[in-house]
């Protein structure tokens, strides 16, 4: 496997990636559409321990999300980029594929908290679609 590298915007905050994802998604709930500005959050989710932090420091806002758990969502204060989020219940970290180095292997493999998707939200081809969270 090669290592994957991403980052903010403007260059503050680096990370490497030492696993491949174990999954791949697009999350509609209302948080994410807050954080995105709209839109749902395409993210790689990946183990927490295959997350390593090489630059900067990510600022994190610790919220409920609508699953009732506590996440907390790293930013970059200097340019406001979203980087990844790591809710506090489980041992995985939601790599938002937009601070990807190279993203062009992405594919979303399922829409999840559908059922907070707006209707201007569109499902992806060949993904499957789950009300809520996965699992």
């Amino acid at each position: 496997m090669t290592n994957r590298t991403g980052g903010c915007f403007c260059g503050a905050i680096r990370y490497e990636l030492t696993a491949e994802p174990v999954f791949q998604v697009a999350c509609h709930c209302r948080a994410c559409q807050y954080a995105s500005g709209g839109a749902p959050t395409l993210a790689m989710i990946v183990p927490r321990a295959a997350l390593k932090v090489t630059k900067g420091t990510p600022r994190t806002y610790w919220a409920e999300a609508d699953s009732g758990n506590k996440v907390g969502r790293s930013f970059c204060e200097a340019c406001g980029s979203p980087v990844f989020s790591e809710p506090s219940a489980s041992d995985i970290a939601v790599i938002k594929v937009g601070s990807l180095d190279d993203p062009s292997d992405f594919k979303v493999q399922a829409d999840i908290w559908m059922k907070a998707a707006q209707p201007w939200h569109v499902a992806h081809e060949g993904a499957f679609q789950v009300e809520g969270n996965p699992g």
